[in-house]
């Protein structure tokens, strides 16, 4: 069972959206008129889920959205009316795992759910190889930086470079990218 944040200015619309994931199995923690203040919402709430439904995603929505999905991020479906590629452009940007145009009934709510899910979970997957394959090459270039300065200042060639580099993070207990790290802060002290 999820729990699912429905945020729909329309009352009755919510209703019919609300019995929907009844349905479904999933349980309504909030029922919200507008997306106002939603950081804050969404941060007591904790949904699993957070569906919209909109006739077009404004600018604050938007905004509001990429912060969570900054700081929290959580699957976003988008039932909207506006079927504007930009509009749609946008609203993957801040976020949202799946945006439908047009096709709010209570019984696609659970399928579509389930795609967003899988999208945003498949999303989250290559952030985080983004993240690891940035961080290797970061640490990449600094450990090159490092065996640059100990050639330098030691007359070192590359291999005795990376085999002191080496020998001083076992010495500390330290990786290899951060024993390079602190060759070259040091070297900007001394140098």
């Amino acid at each position: 069972m999820l729990r699912v944040l429905v945020i729909d200015e329309l009352e009755a619309r919510a209703g019919e959206i609300c019995a929907g994931l009844a349905l479904a199995g999933h349980q309504v923690a909030a029922l919200l008129p507008t997306a106002a203040d939603l950081t804050r919402r969404v941060e007591e709430i904790g949904p699993d889920v957070i569906l919209i439904q909109t006739d077009a995603p404004s600018r604050d929505t938007l905004e509001h959205l990429a912060v969570i999905n900054a700081a929290a991020p959580r699957p976003v479906v988008m039932f909207a009316k506006n079927r504007d590629g930009r509009v749609m452009r946008k609203a993957f940007k801040a976020g949202v795992s799946a945006y439908v145009v047009d096709g709010l009934t209570p019984g696609r709510l659970a399928p579509v759910i389930d795609v967003a899910i899988a999208r945003f979970e498949e999303h989250q997957e290559l952030r985080r190889e983004r993240d690891v394959a940035t961080q290797a090459l970061a640490e990449r270039k600094t450990i090159d930086r490092a065996k640059g300065v100990l050639m330098k200042a030691r007359g070192m060639d590359e291999q005795a470079a990376y085999a002191a580099l080496r020998k001083l993070a076992m010495d500390r207990g330290q990786t290899l990218g951060r024993a390079a790290a602190d060759v070259v802060e040091m070297a900007k002290v001394l140098l």
